[in-house]
């Protein structure tokens, strides 16, 4: 059939440069009504040539070639009509642009550099280029012969050649130029990226709609609840974004059937109540206004938790008033935020940020129509094999939850004997290391990280390899008790007493919350762990060394979106565009819409600093103003570096230890405004990052930004005061909530991190911490500031031979620690492995296809089945009594005990400085 007769693909073909937004959009509508074979596409390429493209975009397992996808043939027209000499000139900037990325894929970038350099020497500037391309390959043999035959059949052929088996040798050179050149003018160069978005874009698309506003903030409740509601859990489970649209989508699709085919005019604004089917957009959409709940719960929980609960502060004068105040100010500060960290997280297009890319997949799953395809013998389309794996993953989670808890915290090592500490030392789940080479059949465990499906394997094994030297530094402090560390637990998060009890910080505090010298004369400071004393010098070392590190590799980054920051500010008034510099056909496609103005998020930045200065004002906090705009400074040197790593690796880390360092020298014995501006500091960055990641969401599935913005901005205030009620209510409700020994393991760690931190660092201070207990810490800021170089200059000097060696990532894994083990990463390291390496290399099809999609079903049905069980089977104790359930905390390992007895050891019953020298 001629091209003629299909008059719907005339939005498919190129309308000119690359470069203009229309040359990516199509009519979907029109496009999709009549199907296309591949006979009909491309009429200027073999048949062979077009089965090479579409293996190269994993399109092979199509079982049949006459209806093809419209992701196919769109990229076939846009192949056949790039020019050449444009095809080199966009590789040689490739080149260029991915020479250090990590995750541009190096059989590519080796690929594309061979390419060039085949290219004819006098380049292509002259008039004749067309006739001296012809003239120098005209004799050069093609490999593909002309397919003889239908190539319309319903059966897929096999290529005449063997080529697309060993696509990258050089066998057609303008033919692979414009398929390579394509792949990045059109659709992306990362596999993983291409796996869960289209190459093109429908403008016409229905998208802020009120019945997507209705289902998003449905659901955004929901989410919040439940996630705000097993936070204190250890470990967490969470409701997340991937989960929420096994709802979502059967919710929008109530709202097509039940909503009336009506409009109406609101502030000149039509509101079309049933636009049509539910959309792949409104899909999207939903699931951003909800993952501001389910993207992770603000971290001035904590400050809550800790303030009103008994066993840590009990502050009375904690109020709904001061707690609406403080969860809105640093809230929607991160929200301000966000709008900076547009230029340098969103636009670039190395930032792919693989957190979010499996919600993405299970999107398109969900509502994209899929051709019948064979891939290595799979014929399951993403959705129902994304509510297989969901009914399996629920099913499960029954048994090491609930039926046989052994086999979540299998600390197998432990049950050969049960009282031998240093076997519970070294390989405990509890209260140990967790060097044990089978951990957990629990995926609520084995995804501990929430990132083992989507992250690269690099970034994992990095991370990895951080923290197997961190458990060698962890024994080698504590078997040779440095700082007195063998009378307490090897791997708490809590503080000690010189007796090896816990620490009260009510003791040594004065009526208005601050250090009672007097009082702490006689009971002395709070000791540390051996594990957190690796993880506190490990966090000093990664700040110096992040910010030196990633600025001297990605200063071209830094320095382009800075000076276009720059340029927005200075030119305010006729605002230049965000999308200046990016030319990648994502950032082409969005700039189509209109963008937020940079003014918008300074006012919600302005109004926000206006609450948190009211809060500290009013309220007993002895939080002095200029502390928050402290956070706000520090977080503006540190969020961008911090966010840039996030953005590539999925690996993050807050400036929590960096703030209450300097505060707890700036007001030394305040623990109260060390936990406030503790609060600023990191929830500034943490919500910055979360609202960050949902506008690439929007970026990848082409949303207008301004309908992010106004569904963001509602759907966080919606969350805040949802999760200030959970979080009172569980205070008042959940019996012996914060204990360690809560039946339902909600025994608070990151509280009670909280809580450690505010004593050790507010009450006692970094002054008697460095000068009189820990002076070593303070060397890990040199350390960290004299690696950063060094790393850098290998990196450097051999690029290709250390391109997946990332310091700032094996930093990070030390960071596990207090009160998390090796038993939280190990099995995950080995379903990274292979999933994120063997089979993405191996059958990268049936990875591109199915793992995105495996990575939500798992956490649904683990997230679904633990919300059941706790109601149903755990709240009211209808417990299981029997040895599956009871032998892993039958032994030492869960009781924690001290290598030293200091009652023995020491002849006056404690260790550490001497009463009356007291630090």
């Amino acid at each position: 059939m001629s091209k003629q007769e299909y008059p719907d693909l005339t939005s498919v073909r190129s309308t000119g440069s690359r470069l203009e937004v229309a040359d990516h959009e199509i009519d979907l509508n029109a496009v999709t009504s009549n199907p296309v074979s591949i006979g009909d596409v491309g009429v200027s390429l073999t048949a062979d040539q077009k089965y090479v493209i579409l293996n190269r975009l994993n399109y092979d397992g199509l079982i049949s070639l006459e209806d093809l996808p419209t992701g196919a043939l769109f990229m076939i027209e846009k192949i056949e009509g790039l020019p050449v000499q444009e095809g080199v000139e966009i590789l040689r900037q490739a080149m260029i642009d991915h020479a250090n990325d990590v995750n541009y894929p190096t059989k590519d970038l080796d690929f594309i550099t061979k390419l060039v350099e085949e290219a004819p020497a006098d380049g292509y500037t002259s008039p004749d280029v067309k006739s001296k391309l012809d003239g120098q390959f005209a004799d050069k043999e093609n490999s593909f012969d002309e397919k003889k035959g239908d190539v319309n059949a319903t059966t897929y052929a096999e290529p005449s050649s063997s080529h697309s088996d060993n696509y990258y040798e050089i066998f057609d050179w303008p033919f692979q130029v414009k398929l390579e050149a394509a792949l990045l003018a059109y659709h992306s160069p990362y596999p993983e990226v291409r796996a869960v978005t289209d190459p093109f874009d429908d403008p016409s698309l229905p998208c802020e709609t009120l019945r997507a506003y209705i289902v998003g903030f449905i659901w955004n409740a929901i989410g919040t609840f439940i996630n705000q509601f097993f936070a204190q859990r250890q470990p967490a489970i969470s409701f997340t974004t991937a989960v929420a649209q096994l709802f979502l989508y059967p919710s929008g699709l109530l709202t097509q059937y039940i909503f009336p085919d009506y409009s109406f005019k609101l502030f000149g604004l039509t509101i079309d109540l049933n636009p049509g089917p539910w959309s792949y957009k409104e899909q999207m959409f939903s699931t951003i206004i909800f993952s501001v709940a389910g993207g992770g719960t603000s971290y001035v929980q904590y400050n809550i938790f800790t303030q009103k609960s008994e066993q840590f502060y009990g502050n009375e004068w904690a109020s709904w008033g001061y707690q609406i105040l403080l969860i809105l100010s640093t809230n929607f500060l991160g929200f301000g935020f966000a709008g900076v960290l547009r230029r340098f997280a969103v636009y670039p297009i190395n930032a792919i940020w693989p957190s979010i890319l499996p919600t993405v997949a299970l999107n398109r799953a969900l509502l994209k129509p899929e051709r019948n395809e064979n891939i290595n013998g799979w014929t399951i389309s993403r959705y129902y094999f994304f509510f297989i794996a969901t009914t399996a993953s629920f099913v499960w989670n029954w048994v090491p939850e609930y039926l046989f808890a052994a086999l979540s915290s299998f600390n197998w090592m432990t049950w050969i004997a049960p009282e031998n500490k240093n076997l519970a030392y070294i390989t405990g789940t509890f209260g140990g290391l967790g060097v044990n080479p089978v951990t957990s059949f629990d995926w609520n465990i084995i995804d501990y990280a929430g990132t083992t499906l989507s992250a690269p394997f690099y970034s994992t094994f990095n991370q990895y390899i951080g923290s197997v030297i961190a458990f060698f530094c962890i024994v080698g402090v504590y078997w040779t008790n440095y700082k007195w560390t063998a009378y307490l637990p090897i791997n708490s998060n809590g503080i000690f007493t010189n007796t090896g009890d816990s620490y009260a910080v009510t003791a040594v505090l004065d009526k208005n919350g601050k250090l009672d010298q007097a009082k702490y004369d006689i009971i002395g400071p709070p000791f540390y762990t051996a594990a957190n004393l690796v993880v506190y010098g490990a966090f000093f070392a990664i700040y110096p060394f992040a910010i030196i590190y990633e600025g001297m590799t990605n200063w071209r980054g830094y320095y382009s979106s800075l000076y276009g920051a720059y340029k927005s500010i200075r030119n305010w008034k006729t605002s230049t565009s965000i999308y200046d510099g990016h030319n990648d056909p994502h950032c082409r496609m969005m700039s189509r819409f209109k963008e937020v103005p940079d003014w918008c998020y300074l006012v919600v930045l302005v109004i926000a600093l206006v609450l948190g200065i009211i809060m500290v004002e009013i309220y007993p906090t002895e939080t002095p103003v200029w502390t928050l705009f402290f956070a706000l400074a520090i977080n503006f040197v540190f969020l961008i570096p911090l966010t840039m790593i996030y953005s590539t690796t999925s690996f993050s880390f807050g400036l929590n230890v960096l703030v209450e360092l300097i505060i707890g020298y700036a007001l030394p014995g305040n623990s109260q405004a060390l936990m406030i501006v503790k609060a600023f500091g990191y929830n500034i960055d943490g919500q910055a990052q979360n609202y960050i990641s949902d506008q690439k969401m929007a970026h990848y599935a082409k949303i207008p930004p301004r309908a992010i913005f106004r569904g963001q901005l509602m759907a966080v205030l919606m969350s805040s005061f949802i999760g200030l009620g959970v979080v009172n209510w569980q205070l008042d409700s959940v019996e012996g909530i914060c204990t360690r020994t809560q039946k339902s393991k909600f025994t608070c760690p990151g509280a009670r991190t909280f809580y450690s931190a505010s004593v050790l660092w507010g009450t006692i201070g970094p002054k008697k911490v460095f000068g009189g207990l820990y002076p070593v810490l303070q060397y890990c800021f040199l350390i960290g500031a004299l690696l950063a170089p060094v790393c850098w200059a290998l990196k450097f000097y051999f690029p290709r031979k250390l391109k997946f060696f990332q310091p700032t990532l094996i930093i990070g894994g030390f960071l596990i620690y207090a009160p998390y083990n090796l038993s939280y990463y190990t099995a995950g390291l080995y379903v990274s492995f292979a999933f994120m390496s063997y089979i993405r290399v191996k059958y990268q099809t049936w990875w591109e296809k199915y793992t995105y999609v495996l990575a939500g079903a798992l956490s649904s049905g683990v997230a679904f089945s633990a919300v059941i069980i706790f109601f149903a089977v755990q709240y009211k104790e209808k417990d299981v009594n029997w040895w599956g359930n009871t032998v892993p905390y039958a032994g030492v390992d869960y009781s924690e005990p001290a290598r030293l007895n200091v009652t023995i050891s020491e002849p006056d019953g404690y260790f550490g400085p001497r009463i009356g020298s007291y630090p």
